[in-house]
């Protein structure tokens, strides 16, 4: 470990939240809980992260309690934990138990696939996919299966007023059960073409009333979102929210186009009450806009002055996307990572695949140990 890597083992204090290091477990699908259950064999793998010194664990996407809210998407995904009723929740008690045993925080990261669910799937395959104006979005730079992009281009009725105000009493009572069992904020997913970021995009929102038109309106059901979760929980519960320009739909795409635009979108969803920014880029390093090398996270907390997290290819060679497909090694990558966060682009570090392949991830960064290789087996088990 080189000195100049030592301030990203520095705490990071947010009113309750204390973290020993400004390195994040970033939130991966993982398909093992099934009907929704999170078991011994989920805790267990959070917690090994937890000993392993990972300061903060984000959990994979947890279904909100909406009917909708999962099932299937591109990639075939099944048994996705839920945190409303019995079983799910009682589960998820246990993995904070055990993450908080082994000196970790956690946070579950709250989902709704909205178009990118496949109609007739999940624990509730009658249920309608939910999206803000019926469609699920132009799909042109969508690398994925026919017979899915197929399925998922017929089109539904938007979503009613009713509609809307029903999914955001689901957040938020998925909300205070992570509250109740002693969770260490809540992640909101509002990125890559799911729900929310189907309410922020201009390809996918074309509603004209309260939820949709410019770009700041666009941010509205967001906004909501957040304000519901901060009254169901407490003044200082932490919550972070998870935005990108890419998504499923559409890699190239794009929210904001300027930095001012960006500003427009972020700052209600600020002022309702976000403590953390998650900017999901696919490379931590690309910058966000021409003209300047600063990348995503950067401009989030530029623009906000509220703490932001960067996420994308560290510690390996490859995006997430190109490394199903193309050779991908394990670097170490942090002194590119240092330089930003030297400049003040960014609080948090979030690792995923990386930590997801070494659980010792962490400890090996601040030791200098060679990382293990990456491997695509990892993601089929619990290791």
């Amino acid at each position: 470990m080189t000195k100049t890597d030592l301030p990203l083992f520095t705490p990071f204090n947010l009113g309750p939240l204390h973290l020993r290091n400004r390195f994040v477990m970033s939130p991966m699908t993982r398909n093992f809980s099934p009907n929704g259950v999170p078991g011994d064999d989920v805790a267990a793998y959070y917690q090994r992260r937890a000993e392993a010194d990972v300061g903060l664990i984000i959990t994979e996407g947890i279904g909100i309690d909406h009917p909708a809210a999962v099932g299937s998407g591109s990639m075939g995904e099944h048994d996705i934990p839920l945190l409303h009723g019995e079983g799910p929740v009682a589960g998820w008690r246990r993995v904070v138990e055990q993450v908080h045993a082994a000196g970790g925080r956690i946070m579950p990261q709250l989902w709704h696939m909205g178009p990118i669910r496949l109609k007739g799937t999940g624990p509730f395959p009658e249920a309608t996919s939910s999206r803000p104006s019926g469609i699920w979005g132009p799909g042109a730079g969508a690398a994925m299966p026919q017979a899915y992009l197929d399925a998922v281009a017929v089109k539904t009725l938007p979503l009613t007023d009713s509609e809307i105000g029903d999914i955001i009493s689901g957040y938020a009572r998925s909300a205070a059960n992570a509250h109740e069992i002693g969770c260490d904020g809540v992640a909101i997913h509002g990125a890559h073409g799911y729900l929310i970021d189907s309410f922020l995009w201009s390809s996918t929102n074309l509603r004209d009333d309260r939820w949709g038109g410019d770009i700041e309106r666009r941010s509205a059901f967001a906004a909501e979102v957040v304000r519901a979760i901060r009254a169901a929980t407490s003044p200082d519960f932490p919550i972070m929210f998870r935005f990108s320009q890419w998504k499923l739909q559409d890699y190239a795409a794009s929210n904001a186009g300027t930095p001012d635009e960006l500003e427009a979108l972020l700052e209600p969803i600020s002022e309702a009450g976000v403590d953390i920014f998650d900017a999901s880029t696919r490379i931590f390093s690309a910058p966000a806009f021409e003209g300047s090398e600063m990348g995503l996270a950067g401009w989030a907390k530029k623009l906000t002055g509220k703490a932001s997290m960067t996420v994308g290819g560290v510690g390996l060679s490859k995006d997430l996307q190109s490394s199903f497909v193309e050779e991908t090694h394990a670097v170490n990558n942090l002194a590119a990572v240092m330089e930003r966060f030297e400049r003040g682009e960014f609080d948090l570090v979030a690792v995923g695949r990386a930590l997801l392949m070494d659980p010792q991830w962490v400890r090996k960064a601040r030791s200098g140990e060679a990382f293990l290789p990456f491997r695509l087996s990892a993601y089929a088990s619990l290791d």
